[in-house]
């Protein structure tokens, strides 16, 4: 196999991270607002909980795109 062929295949694999990554933070906020929705005076308790764990998940996210371009554009 060609080393660009695998350059593309890997950087296409590393790419399904941002897929997980938003399936993650969509889970994350729809299980807020159930929370939410249940018991209003504990959600602005939990909302800062909320964004803590929706940016780490972005984050991953990020850093999959990130290695994708590594990938692709360096080597």
């Amino acid at each position: 196999m060609d080393a660009e062929a695998a350059r593309m295949i890997g950087a296409g694999i590393a790419c399904f991270g941002m897929a997980g990554a938003a399936i993650a933070v969509g889970n994350i906020f729809g299980n807020y607002l159930t929370g939410a929705l249940r018991n209003p005076s504990a959600a602005p308790s939990q909302f800062t909980n909320t964004l803590i764990g929706a940016a780490l998940a972005e984050g991953l996210g990020i850093f999959s795109l990130v290695i994708a371009f590594l990938l692709i554009f360096v080597g």
